[in-house]
């Protein structure tokens, strides 16, 4: 049997307390041997430092959508989808270069899931948070090497669940509010997507959340609602799925120091009180032991551009 295909997923091996509102974005830095995240409705970043065991955070001028480290900058340089645009934003000096700000004038809308692809650009999408036109719609967006924006994909309720498969060629999209995930082929060198197809959906109580590709080129996604992140073959068929404690699981991430964890962050937002007393560990980031499958570091930012 071909053991990337089942019994990948281990114990339960670490809680971080982090009792998140709305966790999201797990990202690991090897670097650093930390797992960060954020929390979007208090606006802060959290880092998480595996060998001291120091959890700390860093509160943001804005809401934050999703954010990824940069390459070849300073540690705690990093660029951010904030809830109103893109920006290079320093966690220590609090210095802000915005980007892009392309739905300003969209009232109700606001950035959300965020990656880069093998190619160092950052993307992230729109979401609408609040409707105040019946047309209204989120849309995906792609910052070039040299801080550039460009929209990508139109017509989306909730951007989400953006990954890349190992060779970068294929990239995976979800809309949380239509239960769907698609695929698309994606052309490195012109920067193009084609040939999207539906790669999975999900039931209506089930909001595809974020994304992850491990090194065997399956996708882990958390699946809002459903208490659980589930591993898709590439062919878009379920082969493993674990149930976690919480509720709302919103973001996964495969790190750690052999890179076999499973990061898993969750949400308190909207839960009732009888299911906070029911998972009263929602909210905090959970760290699985993972056999026989690694993950694949993500790819940093690279951006060039000249910072005033």
């Amino acid at each position: 049997m071909n053991n990337t295909l089942t019994q990948s997923i281990g114990e339960l091996i670490q809680v971080i307390p982090s009792q998140n509102d709305l966790g999201e974005n797990a990202l690991w830095h090897p670097q650093q041997q930390a797992i960060y995240w954020i929390d979007i409705i208090q606006g802060k970043i959290h880092k998480y430092s595996v060998e001291t065991q120091l959890h700390d955070q860093y509160s943001l001028p804005y809401r934050i959508g999703s954010f990824a480290f940069l390459a070849e900058q300073q540690t705690f340089q990093l660029i951010v989808a904030f809830e109103q645009g893109f920006a290079l934003y320093h966690l220590d000096t609090h210095a802000l270069t915005w980007l892009s700000q392309p739905e300003v004038a969209q009232k109700g809308n606001r950035f959300n899931d965020g990656r880069t692809d093998r190619s160092g650009h950052f993307w992230a999408g729109t979401m609408v948070e609040t409707r105040h036109d019946q047309h209204q719609q989120g849309n995906l967006y792609r910052i070039d090497n040299h801080g550039e924006c460009h929209k990508t994909i139109e017509d989306i309720l909730i951007s989400n669940g953006l990954c890349w498969s190992p060779d970068g060629n294929i990239m995976y999209h979800a809309d949380s509010e239509k239960h769907c995930i698609h695929q698309y082929r994606y052309n490195p060198t012109h920067k193009t997507l084609t040939n999207k197809t539906l790669f999975a959906t999900t039931e209506d109580h089930v909001f595809p959340d974020g994304s992850t590709i491990d090194a065997h080129g399956f996708m882990w996604n958390a699946q809002w609602g459903d208490h659980s992140v589930v591993r898709y073959h590439p062919d878009g068929h379920i082969v493993e799925k674990l149930i976690l404690p919480a509720v709302q699981p919103s973001s996964v991430a495969i790190g750690g120091p052999n890179l076999d964890w499973l990061i898993v962050t969750t949400s308190r937002i909207e839960l009732t009180q009888q299911q906070l007393v029911d998972y009263p560990l929602s909210g905090n980031v959970f760290i699985y032991q993972l056999h026989h499958v690694t993950g694949i570091v993500d790819t940093p930012c690279s951006i060039n551009i000249n910072q005033s």
